[in-house]
């Protein structure tokens, strides 16, 4: 079931291979799921290449440009690629298949997973009734916020508010403490940003005022459309988070473990902001707890004094802004288009909403994942699999301990430590060995905000259960059906859901130097987060310790500043450059995921007949072709300039060409010659692991 509550917000998340995606419309689409599932898919398709380009210069728009060309983005989406088509055909064939096929019964179990399936569906599809309520859903919540009087008021609304997923100024977290990684531990965060990331709220380029300018718009319409009789509500609210935004820290200074992990009493947090009614606010969530951690101790102070100094009209002007926005697309349909225009259509630059079926099926994934998904793995991930991905995960293991032994830049004392993190790696495959009772959360096919409310309650309680209670390790961060992988530093684990173990990323009918350049560079990808520059802060147990020596930590950084201003040197379009800071995770996990991937196909290859080439490569040339066509991708300008202000991943072209010219094992496959676009003279190459 998906978190929608702020105690869960993600304040240590794990490191994902891609940011979520968002799909849209294929040319075909098909009723049925068996054949979908079933059909067989090129391992390379000779029709996406772009002969008229060169390897050696461009290799994104050599491999892909035929596609891109032939695969415009649909008018439902921000961006169109290998994520998105697969995502598609897991929500709007396999998983509509059997949404569909749980709504035509009758007379289900009251509490079961089906009922809740259905009728979760059932109520996102009862337009009519959405229609006749408005807003009348949120009147309780409403009444609650016209109540405020004071600072205090605000602490306990927002604290009430909270617990049904609405943001605050102060969000709660729950998940393993970062010091002691076997207990659970609250976390507390910055929070309340509309736009995302302090960045949208500073900078003075033309295209970035345009969206505060048009976020003022949004609010003054919603405001209008619901009844709310604020005057300018936009410009208060905007002015407000300004403000807000000013305190807090950017996403690249998020990023340092040791600085956002600042444990403290509870007694010393209500001495940090003592103007704050920290006993409403927490009693108003259920909270008890002796200890928490902070992520940023100065905004706690800041933000308090900002509270003191803000009249209860504006409070309660940010407070219905942000239930409103919240709900806005589960409500009538003015509301839901306005919802859609701007966060969609301005913030990414998507054309058109899709039908409500299909967002009813994407709903209902988003609120019902894991029962889905139970569904899902049974019937799309035979058993078998599992064998085969673990056995990848072996080879890449067993790699990755070589290439350790082999770097000259780490001593003896840290490669011995470094050995012992990478033996404790543990990772999961496909979907959960055991599966959560929801059995208690109340879904009604005709009340769609109740039903969200119910289950944000569940989660809320379930969060709040485990505040200093020992981590269950077998628990997953995403569904089976997810198209997507991450690592865990709390846990030191690897986790591959059934949805990504798929072509183009795993394709059982594809030679093997395609899906080592696929999913064996994914695993990479993967195992070489634990040892990114975040990843590698945590030790074999999964906690916050330093593991190197001091000569050893230097080497490695003064690598990463390399890497990092690489690029940051990338501009993606006139005046947006890539934020080598907040993407050298995920430039690292590229890097080294590649790098392991085609030692570990070399290493498969020995004593055998070298292969044959396919279609005019060689396999060598096919491992990088696996790699393009794993992240082709065309994305929507507006797509773009929120990626690189918001995302620790780089666009998908630069995460082709990217890691590419520091990799020698590239220009020889292609013959590149010194001097070529995709090629870095061996002193300028960035090699870490």
């Amino acid at each position: 079931m998906k978190s929608t509550y702020a105690l869960h917000l993600p304040l240590l998340a794990a490191v994902t291979l891609m940011a979520a995606c968002n799909g849209g419309n294929t040319t075909k689409q098909t009723q049925d799921s068996t054949v979908a599932a079933e059909a067989k898919v090129p391992a390379f398709e000779l029709s996406s290449i772009d002969s008229s380009a060169k390897p050696c210069d461009d290799f994104d728009q050599y491999v892909n440009g035929g596609w891109k060309k032939n695969n415009p983005i649909p008018s439902t989406e921000s961006r169109w690629g290998a994520f998105n088509v697969l995502d598609k055909e897991n929500k709007e064939v396999r998983l509509k298949g059997i949404i569909l096929s749980l709504a035509d019964q009758k007379d289900l179990k009251k509490g079961s997973e089906e009922q809740q399936i259905s009728d979760f569906y059932r109520s996102f599809l009862d337009t009519a009734t959405i229609e006749k309520l408005g807003v009348a859903p949120l009147q309780p919540y409403l009444d609650k916020i016209n109540s405020i009087q004071s600072a205090a008021d605000f602490a306990k609304v927002s604290g009430e508010l909270q617990v049904i997923g609405v943001s605050g100024l102060l969000g709660f977290g729950v998940e393993a403490d970062a010091r002691n990684s076997k207990m659970n531990a609250l976390y507390q965060g910055q929070d309340g940003l509309s736009l995302g990331e302090k960045s949208y709220y500073e900078r003075p380029d033309a295209s970035t005022k345009e969206v505060r300018d048009e976020f003022v718009k949004h609010i003054d319409k919603q405001f209008a459309t619901a009844g709310f009789k604020e005057t300018n509500p936009g410009k208060t609210i905007l002015d407000f988070e300004t403000k807000v935004a000013k305190l807090q820290l950017s996403n690249v200074e998020l990023r340092d473990p040791v600085a956002t992990y600042n444990k403290t009493s509870y007694g010393d947090l209500k001495k940090l902001a003592p103007d704050y009614d920290w006993d409403a606010f927490t009693n108003a969530q259920g909270i008890k707890a002796d200890t928490l951690i902070l992520q940023n101790k100065g905004y706690i102070s800041k933000v308090s004094a900002l509270l003191k100094g803000t009249s209860p009209e504006t409070m309660k002007t940010w407070l219905r802004w942000q239930l409103l926005s919240h709900f806005a697309g589960f409500l009538n349909k003015p509301l839901d288009d306005e919802n859609f225009h701007f966060f969609a259509g301005i913030m990414r630059g998507t054309k058109q909403q899709r039908p409500r079926l299909e967002r009813a099926i994407r709903a209902t994934d988003a609120m019902m994942g894991m029962p889905l998904g139970k569904v899902f793995a049974k019937k799309y991930f035979p058993e078998s699999s599992k064998q085969k991905v673990s056995d990848m995960i072996e080879n890449v293991r067993a790699v990755y301990g070589e290439r350790i032994d082999s770097l000259t830049w780490m001593s003896a004392a840290t490669k011995e430590m470094a050995h012992k993190k990478l033996a404790s790696f543990t990772y999961k495959i496909g979907y959960p060995d055991k599966w959560k009772d929801y059995s208690s959360i109340d879904i009604k096919a005709n009340t769609l905000v109740e039903n969200i409310v119910a289950a944000a309650h569940y989660e809320h309680k379930e969060a709040l259960n485990k505040i200093g209670k020992p981590v269950d390790k077998s628990e997953w961060g995403m569904t089976p059906q997810t198209v997507n992988a991450y690592y865990n530093p709390l846990n030191n684990e690897v986790v591959f859901p059934a949805g990504i173990l798929q072509p183009p990323f795993f394709n059982a009918n594809a030679d093997d130097a395609i899906n080592y350049g696929g999913i064996i560079a994914v695993i990479g990808h993967e195992f070489t987060h634990g040892f990114d520059d975040q990843g590698s802060q945590f030790d074999a147990d999964g906690n916050l310790k330093n593991w190197w020596t001091d000569a050893d930590r230097k080497n490695f950084m003064q690598l990463a500043k390399r890497y990092i201003d690489y690029f940051s040197g990338i501009e993606v379009q006139k005046g947006f450059f890539i934020n080598g800071a907040l993407t050298i995770g995920e430039n690292i996990a590229d890097l080294g995921g590649l790098t392991l991937a085609y030692a570990a196909l070399e290493k498969s290859l020995k004593g055998k007949e070298e292969p044959a080439p396919i279609d005019g490569f060689t396999w060598k040339q096919r491992f990088f072709l696996g790699w393009a066509q794993v992240w082709h991708a065309n994305t929507t300008e507006a797509a773009l300039r929120n990626q690189v202000q918001t995302d620790p991943h780089s666009p998908a072209r630069d995460r082709i060409n990217g890691p590419l010219p520091h990799l020698k094992t590239f220009s020889d496959a292609w013959g590149c010659a010194p001097g070529s676009k995709m090629v870095l003279p061996a002193d300028k190459q960035v090699v870490i692991w």
